[in-house]
């Protein structure tokens, strides 16, 4: 992780000093983008992730049907879905959380590769206030079940993962980068799509 030089006072605007970072609630009925992007920043600056509160931005989407939220390291943003709305602040509260954590788990690592639900990113969630947070919800969204048309395989260790959608950048096996590359990615551990055998007749 690149050393940084923390400035205290930027952290201290609007953050009552002594409140546990799991105690920092949005307004009440506010369901703003600007509230929404101001409380993710006082959580970030709580645990002192000053430069991340600085890029990060969050956006509802409306073309989210089943994910409750979504977190994009390469923009610094967190959308949510707008149905979370139907469940309470509380709701809204937890998933942005959830997504911050993905991004400051990120933004921790630096260059270095991390598992997207990590120790990295559990470490991250309880930093935010979140306890024994799991990888998916189980809100009662509209689930639609996909069937995965694309399979991978890891050149080296022989692992296969179907995908739903095809890869749009290389990706390669975390297991073998961190086994023998020290977590850094490497090419010999890409993921190469298998070409599957169409079925005979009709």
């Amino acid at each position: 992780m690149v050393p940084q030089i923390v400035d205290p006072r930027q952290g201290s605007s609007s953050l009552d000093a002594g409140m546990p970072v799991a105690l920092l609630h949005m307004p009440e009925g506010d369901f703003s983008e600007e509230a929404l992007l101001k409380h993710a920043q006082n959580l970030l600056r709580r645990v002192c992730a000053f430069e991340l509160a600085r890029l990060v931005k969050v956006q509802w989407n409306y073309r989210l049907q089943t994910t409750a939220g979504l977190a994009c390291s390469r923009q610094w943003l967190v959308t949510l879905n707008p149905r979370l709305i139907a469940f309470g602040m509380g709701e809204v509260d937890r998933t942005l959380r959830h997504e911050l954590a993905h991004l400051l788990a990120r933004h921790r690592a630096g260059r270095r590769r991390i598992a997207p639900h990590g120790p990295e990113w559990r470490q991250a969630c309880r930093d935010l206030g979140l306890e024994n947070e799991q990888r998916c919800h189980n809100l009662p969204l509209p689930r639609r079940r996909m069937q995965p048309k694309h399979l991978y395989r890891c050149a080296n260790c022989q692992m296969e993962i179907w995908r739903v959608r095809p890869f749009r950048r290389a990706v390669a096996c975390l297991k073998c980068c961190r086994m023998f590359n020290g977590g850094r990615y490497q090419d010999r551990f890409r993921f190469v799509k298998v070409p599957l055998t169409p079925p005979i007749g009709r």
